[in-house]
């Protein structure tokens, strides 16, 4: 009996000590190096405007120069613009003599007046499709290095104002609304037209 009560002593403080000697271990297994320090890096900060650029070419609150050559645009294609007024006007002249006369007027001249009317109808499409495309390709040449000058100012007031991403809420879907402590449009226009005034010669390509 005493012999195994100092049997289980002596398993007892074994044990005892196999944990004590252990717990070293178990809290840093052999091998493992100190986890390094995270370094902290900061973040830069971005500043995010919005400009709405379907304002440019407003002709009461938009770029002056746009207005300007838009005018001279219109002038070109004024011409073209009255023969199709004109044309249109006398397809619904025609259109009502048609209707009125459809039931009692001589079926000859009825079919004769529908046969021009027609005509019309198609010379008028054709012409408008023709003066759409042409307006179309002259507006480019026209606008184009406005654009650019346009472009280039906004590049630089965005680096002057310390701006890091300028979005076109006019090409962006899904804006619906900028506080006017982001949305720089008026006043990039405001500054655009002060550097660049409507009275400075505006040329025209040819």
């Amino acid at each position: 009996m005493e012999l195994s009560m100092k049997r289980a002593t002596f398993i007892v403080g074994f044990i005892f000590a196999v944990l004590i000697s252990a717990a070293p271990t178990f809290a840093q297994p052999p091998g493992t190096q100190p986890r390094p320090q995270t370094q902290v890096t900061n973040v830069p900060v971005s500043k995010v405007a919005v400009i709405f650029s379907e304002a440019f070419q407003d002709s009461k609150v938009g770029i002056a120069r746009f207005t300007v050559l838009l005018t001279k645009l219109s002038s070109e294609f004024q011409k073209t613009q009255d023969e199709l007024n004109q044309t249109a006007q006398r397809i619904s002249q025609l259109s009502d003599d048609v209707n009125k006369t459809r039931t009692v007027g001589d079926p000859k001249v009825t079919q004769q007046k529908i046969d021009q009317l027609d005509q019309l109808k198609k010379d008028y499409q054709r012409k408008g499709e023709d003066a759409q495309a042409a307006y179309q390709r002259r507006r480019a040449e026209v606008l184009g290095p406005l654009q650019e000058d346009v472009g280039k100012a906004l590049s630089a007031y965005a680096k002057s104002h310390a701006i890091s991403i300028i979005i076109d809420g006019s090409q962006v879907q899904g804006i619906i609304y900028a506080s006017d402590t982001i949305d720089i449009t008026r006043a990039f226009i405001s500054d655009f037209n002060i550097k660049n005034p409507a009275t400075a010669s505006v040329a025209t390509p040819k």
